[in-house]
């Protein structure tokens, strides 16, 4: 994902850990330029982030090789500011507006979003100041990532730890997402399901198939950082749950519907990407089956309910949208689809293809409507989930319109 982000390191022990937040950011695609305090360089010296970026890091309002004035230049180049780690110094000067050095200056410069991620001793983060610092920043719509308890440098416990690295660069992303491709979702509320379906045979055994879930949760992250509020009805994954959407966990196609229909009676729109199981055993056994004394030599299946369909029926002014999974015949297949679930897109990807089967990273996927259909290029999960999202936030503005 391209997109410019400028990292403002400050004077904490935790300093080190921006090398590491920095790399994150650019493996998604991101270009970074740093500046850093005098007291984080005592820290981590600005020679490695010049490495890694390729860009002088500003250390000086009066003293940087690549501008007269780095605080406006640093601020006019970025499209989100991340500070990593935020001391309770610089808190409270951005919180207050002082501009006494390179990063507090550029700070106070930048008209774009800014996410600060905290890091101090316990009682320094339990002080009222650094509270009510706090405070005024959220008031001013400055975002945070929180401390979190554990081992702090000086060897105490406690509050104040700076946030896990993946959490911090998840949260830039989504910041950064959304400010490049707009918030079309805001104030919406979209369901999306993902993951496979575990059907019981017994307590440990189940019927299921290869889906891995990460569709599902890269259209979670997307339709996220498009501002909509995500209700996220998962099946069994690996997969962490994604940061600021509600996770519900389910294990069968039962329970999927169950959770799915609640979800979706408050929203404006679904995306069911989770790979449903079609049956069910119709009469699982209470206990471990014994191979020895009762052999399973069948299993009676009975059809799961459709998902799909059940919410298509009772949509309304709201968006249904369905995944089609297909070895053959995609385009015929998915437009079938389509006409029988009433719902209003299918997503159509042919799973017998490398860069499109379960568990890839890659999708290459055909938007089916009413209108006609749109292939999108082979592209990673997390862009091909952007687009249909995209494609979600029109279909909901057409309803709701009146025009579709």
């Amino acid at each position: 994902m391209a997109g410019h982000v400028l990292l403002c390191v400050t004077g904490g022990i935790a300093a080190y850990k921006a090398c590491e937040v920095l790399r994150g950011l650019q493996v998604a695609g991101a270009e970074v330029r740093v500046a850093m305090t005098k007291a984080a360089a005592r820290f981590v010296g600005p020679v490695t982030f010049e490495a890694l970026t390729g860009h002088a890091v500003a250390l000086d309002l009066f003293d940087h090789p690549e501008s007269a004035i780095p605080h406006i230049e640093l601020s006019e180049w970025a499209d989100i500011a991340l500070v990593c780690p935020c001391t309770a110094n610089v808190m409270a000067k951005v919180a207050h507006g002082i501009a006494d050095d390179c990063v507090s200056a550029t700070l106070l410069a930048c008209a774009c979003p800014v996410l600060v991620a905290p890091a101090m001793n316990t009682r320094m983060w339990d002080n009222p100041a650094t509270q009510e610092n706090l405070a005024t920043l959220e008031r001013h719509g400055v975002r945070l990532v929180l401390p979190v308890e554990g081992r702090l440098a000086c060897g105490t416990s406690g509050a104040g730890k700076l946030a896990p690295v993946d959490a911090i660069v998840e949260d830039a992303l989504s910041l950064l997402r959304g400010t490049i491709l707009g918030r079309p979702l805001a104030g919406r509320h979209v369901v999306i399901t993902a993951g496979p379906t575990h059907e019981a045979i017994d307590p440990v055994r189940y019927i299921a198939n290869a889906s891995s879930g990460k569709m599902g949760y890269a259209l979670a992250r997307a339709a996220r950082d498009a501002g909509a509020q995500v209700t996220l009805v998962s099946g069994p994954t690996s997969l962490a749950a994604p940061r600021g959407v509600d996770l519900v966990g389910v294990t069968s196609a039962a329970q999927m519907l169950e959770a799915t229909v609640a979800a979706f009676a408050g929203a404006d729109a679904a995306v069911l990407a989770a790979a449903v199981a079609d049956y069910t055993p119709a009469s699982p056994a209470d206990h471990k089956l014994k191979k020895a004394h009762e052999h399973l030599s069948s299993v009676e299946l009975v059809e799961t309910a459709d998902i799909l369909a059940t919410l298509s029926a009772d949509s309304g002014d709201r968006v249904v949208v369905g995944f089609a999974a297909e070895t053959n015949d995609l385009i015929a297949n998915a437009t079938s689809k389509l006409a029988r679930k009433g719902c209003d897109m299918i997503v159509a990807n042919d799973v017998s293809r490398p860069e499109s089967t379960f568990g890839s990273d890659t999708n290459r996927v055909t938007l089916v409507t009413a209108e006609g259909t749109e292939p999108l290029e082979l592209m990673g999960k997390d862009d091909v989930a952007h687009a249909i999202v995209g494609r979600v936030a029109r279909l909901i503005a057409q309803k709701r319109s009146g025009r579709a």
